[in-house]
């Protein structure tokens, strides 16, 4: 195979076939084919596109690149739920023990937050010992004890899409859709699911900006999916608001904490209901009252407690991670709130620290906002439109700034 070939085939818009993309990932896991090689082919990509067949036969290489979860014949159906990202996104830490109350088992592989976009890692490491880098054995007995498992991607599962992604992030090649499909759904499909939802987001807080590019990323995905034998399906959600009232790490388990308790925001209720409805052999208000009963809340005890961390500081988070600067930001004026723009709430949780610019940045589990006020509320002078937590005034001051640029009162 002569690498520099096939970069030039498909820079000039030709169809790649299932083996000479195969053997591309083979050469790139094993170093044979070099970095900037696979980054000219991703901007060749990313250019040119792809075909659904060689999406489809992407996902499958980059699958088979490692190894893949097996279960025994008789396990439970595997269910996942995977989300493009958005600000204050904090389903996957319900949908996943609510979909385990409901007898199925839930192997979620998750990702770090980056750039505005929150990470569910970050999130659940902010529980004191919380472990989401398990070994196989490991992952096996806590799926076994409580039928979910929530971990990164481990070094053996699909490494050349932990590869690919690092070089994306630094080449401009990561708004790619067949890039994004293959990335995300290799990773899936190593997890041996029988269904999953995608959760495809458009608006401000989105990596696709737009209804029209986010329909064609779940069309991608799906369409892909069923050809490598996975039932998924899709509901495209807009995020031009955050989710809920919080966004920053260990404001929004505190809100999850909630939500699972069954006094969460309305918002952030409905979606889980609607995303785990969809792959649920239950009904939607079976799971609401796993929501309402109190086990869903104790579920996720149980799973928190099987991978190391401390369950007994669950309900106490907001004083162990508390910012030393606490600040509510008010309304200068009455008027009904037309606008809490996501990217710029977004913004200021980044920059107050709960995110990371890039992947080896550190992140601050304390900061963030809370008690964010919904778009379409009549807001009157002097009420609470935000509350910021922060290291320092000044990070608090610069925080207000940037959410009040994303605020419209009218």
């Amino acid at each position: 195979m002569h690498i520099p070939s096939l970069i030039a085939a498909k820079r000039d818009g030709a169809v790649l076939t299932r083996e000479e993309i195969r053997a591309v990932i083979t050469a790139f896991t094993s170093g044979e084919m070099p970095d900037y090689q696979m980054s000219a082919l991703a901007m060749a990509i990313y250019f040119r596109g792809m075909s659904a067949e060689e999406t489809a036969a992407l996902t499958e290489a980059m699958l088979h690149s490692g190894s893949t979860l097996e279960w025994p014949a008789q396990a439970p159906m595997r269910i996942d739920k995977h989300s493009t990202g958005g600000i204050g996104d904090k389903t996957s830490l319900i949908i996943a023990p609510l979909l385990a109350c409901d007898g199925a088992w839930v192997p979620m592989i998750s990702g770090r937050g980056l750039g505005i976009t929150g990470g569910t890692l970050d999130k659940l490491e902010s529980i004191p010992g919380f472990r989401t880098r398990l070994d196989e054995a490991e992952i096996h007995r806590v799926i076994e004890k409580t039928g979910c498992v929530l971990i990164g991607q481990t070094e053996s599962i699909c490494p050349a899409d932990k590869k690919l992604y690092s070089l994306r992030d630094v080449t401009g090649t990561v708004p790619s859709i067949p890039l994004i499909t293959a990335s995300i759904l290799s990773k899936k499909l190593a997890e041996g699911l029988d269904r999953l939802i995608l959760d495809v987001k458009h608006g401000t807080g989105a990596f696709m900006r737009t209804y029209e590019e986010a329909k064609a990323l779940a069309q991608s995905m799906v369409s892909t999916a069923k050809v490598l034998g996975l039932k998924a399906s899709v509901h495209i959600n807009a995020m031009n608001e955050p989710t809920g009232h919080a966004a920053g790490n260990a404001l929004e388990v505190i809100e999850a904490i909630e939500c699972l308790q069954g006094r969460g925001p309305q918002d952030l209720e409905e979606i889980c209901l609607n995303l785990a409805g969809a792959v649920s052999i239950s009904s939607r208000e079976h799971l609401r009252g796993f929501l309402h009963d109190g086990s869903a809340w104790r579920k996720f005890q149980e799973i928190v407690a099987a991978q190391g961390g401390d369950a007994s500081k669950l309900e106490k988070l907001a004083q162990v991670h508390r910012a030393p600067v606490i600040r509510e930001v008010r309304a200068d004026r009455s008027g009904m709130l037309t606008r809490v723009d996501a990217y710029q709430t977004g913004l200021a949780v980044l920059n107050l620290g709960a995110g990371r610019s890039k992947a080896s940045d550190p992140v601050d589990f304390a900061v963030g906002v809370d008690r964010l006020a919904k778009t379409g509320t009549q807001q009157h002078a002097g009420d609470v439109l935000a509350r910021i937590h922060a290291r320092s005034e000044a990070a608090a001051e610069a925080a207000e700034h940037t959410l009040r640029e994303g605020i419209t009162l009218e």
